[in-house]
């Protein structure tokens, strides 16, 4: 059949359906920015310079490794750009206004989404084998992904602490940049990082207030009551809380001595009392074990327990999206290491260090920012051991329904 007759035998309504696809108007045609024009894709495309077809040599697979480089660096830079107007809304002290935290969660979740597409990134670089990276390794020499100053300015603006960093070849970090980069990037270590944002935002969860609920002192007299209540029954030889049994591991799946049981009761004393020991929080903060002040640590975990109550659930939210970007952060340090060991080995990198041996060593709980509220399920209890909410007396008053609106009105934040 012809294509004059596929057309000829074409259902009646189908010139009407062409004639509603083309419908419209060309308005490029009557000038103004084109799409080319508004991207600037002469600048992006015209940016992959290949150093192997500078040195006439040519080798394929480099134009992958840089187009995948400027890509991450596009994404770190989306990143940096939401992170600061989140930093933004908590400087400016509009996130007293709750309307704002819905910004703030959705601009934090959205930096979670493209972490998680840089992680998955690397399976498209690693098409290239180790051979194909051999081939034009030597022309990146010394330039080295250590030298990324968005990355790094990303750790500080999160909140990577100083004092936790590996040095790089028995170096500050800082001295692999110079001037106005290095000028930058001690800059924004004295900024108030996202961690100091939010344990300043934590301290003020309502409830904390000794003059008014109390939920410290309430929690504090309920867990040790608890513990006081199961060892009574363990010495009369009965059953142990249900609740007790399931969130501290006593197993009811087999007879466990009682002696055993006992000794997993003066644990989880020893746990309680150091949580509420502030003057070990403070040893622990000195060391680096805990980042957390004392009283974010307690406005964090009342949102721990009351998360499904209205008032907790978008904190309770943002704590969990925190979570996230420490995850995905260590999840594409530990695939970068793969990719570098399979790509090189334990050769040396190319900005000169241990290479792999380094990059292993940033694989570890002190590049983890939020690891206070990882370890907030350390301290998990039975539901009834939570003091209980009167929503007739504890109505913890939403900051926006008493807030001055010439102070922190939600149309003020960008």
């Amino acid at each position: 059949m012809s294509t004059l007759e596929l057309f000829k035998n074409r259902p009646p309504n189908a010139e009407e359906e062409d004639d509603a696809a083309q419908a419209g108007v060309n308005k490029a045609s009557k000038g103004g920015i084109i799409y080319g024009d508004y991207l600037q894709l002469d600048k992006v495309l015209g940016a992959q310079v290949l150093q192997s077809e500078l040195k006439a040599n040519k080798i394929h697979d480099e134009h992958l490794f840089i187009v995948t480089h400027q890509a991450y660096e596009l994404w770190f830079k989306q990143i940096l750009y939401e992170l600061d107007s989140v930093r933004d809304i908590f400087i400016s002290g509009h996130v007293r206004d709750e309307r704002n935290m819905l910004k703030v969660n959705t601009r934090i979740h959205r930096i979670v989404m493209i972490l998680r597409l840089l992680v998955d990134q690397f399976a498209v670089l690693e098409t290239m084998t180790a051979l194909d990276f051999f081939d034009f390794r030597d022309y990146l020499s010394p330039a080295s992904g250590f030298q990324s100053l968005q990355f790094r300015l990303l750790e500080n603006r999160i909140g990577v602490p100083d004092n936790l960093r590996v040095p790089y070849n028995r170096r500050h970090y800082r001295d692999n940049f110079k001037g106005h980069d290095s000028e930058l990037l001690q800059a924004t270590e004295q900024e108030p990082s996202l961690l100091r944002l939010v344990e300043e935002w934590l301290e003020r969860t309502p409830g904390l207030e000794v003059e008014g609920f109390n939920f410290w002192e309430r929690l504090e007299i309920n867990i040790f009551e608890g513990l006081t209540s199961e060892k009574e029954k363990l010495e009369l030889g009965q059953r142990l809380d249900v609740g007790f049994v399931f969130v501290f591991g006593a197993e009811y799946g087999r007879r466990r001595g009682e002696q055993e049981l006992m000794e997993e009761l003066v644990k989880q004393k020893e746990l309680f009392t150091s949580l509420f020991d502030e003057k070990r929080h403070d040893h622990l903060l000195s060391k680096g074990e805990r980042r957390l002040s004392y009283k974010a640590l307690q406005g964090a975990l009342m949102i721990y327990f009351y998360r499904e109550e209205p008032r907790f659930q978008v904190p309770f939210q943002l704590l969990t999206s925190l979570m996230d970007i420490d995850t995905l952060m260590t999840k594409w340090r530990y695939n970068h290491v793969c990719m570098v060991h399979r790509m090189i080995g334990s050769k040396a990198g190319t900005g000169g260090s241990s290479g792999y041996h380094y990059l292993r060593s940033t694989v570890s709980d002190r590049y983890k920012v939020f690891v206070d509220l990882f370890n907030l399920a350390t301290f998990l209890v039975p539901r009834h051991w939570v003091p209980k909410l009167n929503p007739n007396v504890h109505t913890f008053v939403y900051t926006a329904e008493c807030c001055d609106s010439s102070y922190c009105s939600s149309e003020d934040s960008d």
